[in-house]
């Protein structure tokens, strides 16, 4: 999985990404869209208008020395970038994702900072690289001392809640998610495919994908990210069905409750929307399990129900009225 610029062929490629509601009463436009994730000078921000509104920012580099994760307690010393980025889906759902790729071997001697800088996005170990104890490291989550991925992603989520452009007036409350996923190279001939996908606890969830040798770093990036931001919308339109105790509650206020998700959420549904066509099939997995869009329409139908029934009475009485 190669990024523009690398020379060294990772093995392996990390990442963490963090997905949350932008604080803004007001969905942003793509030129202010443009202007929250406009991270570098000397590079655009890609802004598109179809199928829906999307805006990526460029990547910043972040330099690393420190001790990879590792499952097996292996010290494996780590020297390099991390490629961070940033993406605003229809003006509401802002994303971070923080990655790196790692070779399957690095020099046995640090290196000056020049020859780091010119691999953008890479990772090189001091020595051969454990490939599967850095994956199970990375999915588990860092220790004192180790890259993580989530804090630098975090930091840049935090950045972005700073600037000016935002008036820190939420529609409605959400929770964030965070998503840690790894791509590991496929069986030679095999195509991309899902090797697991969990949920735990506090929003946190874990991928594990194999992908084809020469499959971009960015590309498994967008994928990813594109699976946190419906894994998002998932999780928030079910906690909004939750508080709205359907069937409990009297009808105005599970209408009020649900009002959100009709006027900020359904419409963002698009699965695939963003995702590097090579890596499309992917979703298909997804489809069959856990079932992201089958448990989406279920929601969907929820809603509607609710609000038909709600608006029963209201025409009734508009009849009946002299």
């Amino acid at each position: 999985m190669r990024a523009p610029g690398e020379s060294a062929h990772p093995v392996v490629v990390c990442g963490e990404t963090r997905t949350g509601l932008l604080p803004s009463f007001q969905a942003l436009d793509g030129w202010a869209a443009a202007q929250l994730l406009r991270l570098r000078a000397d590079e655009h921000v890609r802004v598109s208008e179809r199928p829906n509104l999307y805006a990526l920012s460029p990547e910043v580099l972040t330099g690393v020395d420190c001790r990879l994760p590792t499952a097996n307690g292996a010290r494996v010393r780590g020297v390099g970038t991390v490629a961070t980025r940033a993406a605003l889906t229809e003006g509401r759902v802002l994303q971070t994702t923080a990655r790196f790729g790692a070779p399957a071997a690095g020099p046995d001697l640090r290196r000056p900072w020049g020859h780091y800088l010119v691999r953008p996005g890479l990772v090189e170990p001091l020595g051969k690289l454990p490939e599967r104890a850095v994956a199970e490291g990375v999915l588990r989550g860092s220790g004192r001392g180790e890259l993580d991925l989530g804090m630098i992603a975090e930091g840049l989520f935090a950045q972005l809640m700073r600037h000016p452009l935002l008036d820190h007036k939420a529609p409605f409350k959400s929770r964030r998610t965070r998503l840690r996923w790894v791509a590991r190279r496929a069986p030679q001939g095999e195509g991309p495919s899902l090797a697991r996908f969990t949920l735990a606890e506090d929003g946190l969830r874990t991928m594990e994908l194999r992908l084809p040798d020469g499959t971009p770093a960015a590309a498994a990036a967008g994928l990813c990210e594109d699976l946190a931001l419906h894994d998002w919308l998932l999780t928030t339109v079910v906690h909004m069905l939750d508080s709205s105790r359907l069937g409990a509650s009297d009808g105005p206020s599970a209408v009020l409750a649900l009002r959100p998700a009709v006027d900020h959420l359904l419409h963002l549904w698009m699965p695939g929307a963003h995702v590097d066509r090579t890596l499309g099939q992917l979703w298909e997995v997804l489809e069959r399990e856990p079932g992201f869009t089958r448990q989406w329409g279920t929601l969907v139908q929820r809603i509607r129900d609710q609000l038909a029934v709600q608006a029963i009475p209201l025409l009734h009485r508009a009849l009946s009225a002299p």
